[in-house]
């Protein structure tokens, strides 16, 4: 039998979802960061600020950014790692990482890039002091594969971020709701000539793990010291936790 999982709000096969999920971000890869501008408001970037902050990468740190879109973490990585470390940015969509890819480039910042599969890591045990996703656990198929995977790849002593939608306050939900399924798509038609992505988009956020469960599957993976900030009321929350 196939095993099956969601995909938004729609139940489909494991393997359906990796080639839908792909659909997406291809559709999207030219005007990823224009929409998340759109979409928050700008705040995206004060969320990546924040998770930057609580990397505290320093000189000569290895870094992994996965799912790495664009490439605003391992930008910021690479700059405080500096010559002496090491930031990789990955990303299982093709499209993807070409946009990430280039924009290092632009920025004067030569830095390995690799198309891969977080639930199957291509790196050694114990080799990063830092390793990141944002905006991307909730698209993969087997988050609690994933997130063992991520610790794996830890070096002990070493902290996994996760910057990701989470559960929004009780009195902001209707609101947020109206926006989501309403106005998203309706952007996304506007500005990406895309609707459907986007409502792919505001529907796997529902699906995501709220804060607590998350907090749990970490947990779960094997990480210790885990805790999470929620941020703009709960729209996003950064989980964090160490490999001991």
């Amino acid at each position: 039998m196939t095993n099956t999982t969601h995909f938004g709000y729609k139940t489909v096969s494991e393997d359906d979802k990796v080639k839908e999920v792909a659909k997406v971000f291809h559709s999207v890869a030219a005007k990823y960061d224009v929409m998340n501008d759109v979409m928050s408001a700008g705040l995206h970037r004060l969320w990546k600020t924040f998770t930057i902050a609580n990397a505290a990468v320093r000189p000569g740190f290895k870094c992994l950014d996965i799912a790495g879109g664009t490439g605003d973490l391992a930008k910021a990585f690479a700059k405080q790692a500096g010559p002496s470390g090491e930031v990789w940015l990955t990303d299982i969509n093709e499209s993807m990482l070409r946009v990430g890819r280039d924009r290092l480039l632009n920025r004067g910042l030569v830095t390995p890039t690799l198309l891969c599969d977080a639930e199957k890591l291509p790196f050694p045990d114990n080799y990063f002091d830092r390793v990141s996703v944002a905006f991307g656990l909730r698209n993969m198929t087997h988050k609690d594969q994933a997130l063992a995977e991520m610790r794996r790849v830890l070096k002990p002593g070493g902290k996994l971020l996760v910057l990701e939608f989470s559960k929004v306050a009780e009195p902001l939900r209707k609101p947020y709701d109206l926006y989501s399924f309403s106005v998203l798509p309706w952007l996304g038609q506007k500005i990406a000539g895309d609707a459907e992505s986007y409502r792919y988009l505001a529907e796997s956020i529902r699906m995501h793990p709220d804060q607590e469960t998350l907090k749990s599957m970490m947990q779960d993976a094997g990480l210790e010291r885990v805790q999470y900030y929620n941020l703009t009321a709960g729209v996003a929350a950064l989980h964090t936790g160490i490999k001991l």
